[in-house]
């Protein structure tokens, strides 16, 4: 099945010319929708990408209409392959992931978000490592304090259950047996 994909950013424009150009082009079903191009909520899209199956054919007229960003294009591209599908924009004929092209092109955006992955992970290592040197504390804030907890173990000693405890300060009973174990 060979389906397109028409979009516009505002109410004011219209998808008449793309959804020509889409008929043109074969495309038997067309999903048309006025949304940004910025938003992630293009339900439009992500309702035909999860329709797709093998063998199916994605068609946008322009790039743009398809994708606002790298990231976007990688992402959306992904989801077309999983699904066995192909795709291709009108407009950039090099862009059509169907033949010879489209498997150098596929290989291409591939290494160009594995690259993109592992320096945005490099990058958010390096900002842990240096926040974690400034003294910044990761994870969720403690649901006691020292002193709650310092009170827990001193109660805990004295017999106290954990229910009882975490009764009277308001937590759970594992919270209480956390902060009253013996590796504290």
């Amino acid at each position: 099945m060979r389906y397109g994909y028409a979009r516009v950013s505002t109410d004011h424009q219209d998808y008449t010319g793309q959804v020509a150009a889409l008929k043109a082009a074969g495309c038997e079903k067309i999903v048309a929708e006025k949304i940004t191009g910025a938003s992630l909520d293009r339900r439009a899209l992500v309702g035909l990408i999860a329709r797709l199956a093998p063998g199916d054919h994605l068609i946008a007229t322009r790039m743009d209409r398809l994708a606002r960003s790298l990231r976007d294009l990688l992402n959306i591209t992904a989801k077309i392959e999983e699904a066995g599908a192909t795709f291709e924009i009108l407009d950039s004929p090099l862009v059509n992931t169907s033949g010879p092209y489209g498997k150098f092109l596929r290989a291409i955006l591939g290494a160009v978000g594995e690259f993109e992955r592992s320096m945005i992970l490099a990058r958010t290592g390096e900002g842990r490592a240096r926040a974690k040197l400034a003294g910044v504390r990761f994870g969720r804030k403690p649901s006691l304090t020292s002193d709650q907890q310092a009170y827990a173990r001193k109660l805990r000693a004295s017999g106290s259950s954990t229910v009882e405890i975490a009764r009277l300060l308001g937590v759970s009973h594992s919270t209480i047996s956390r902060s009253t174990s013996n590796d504290q």
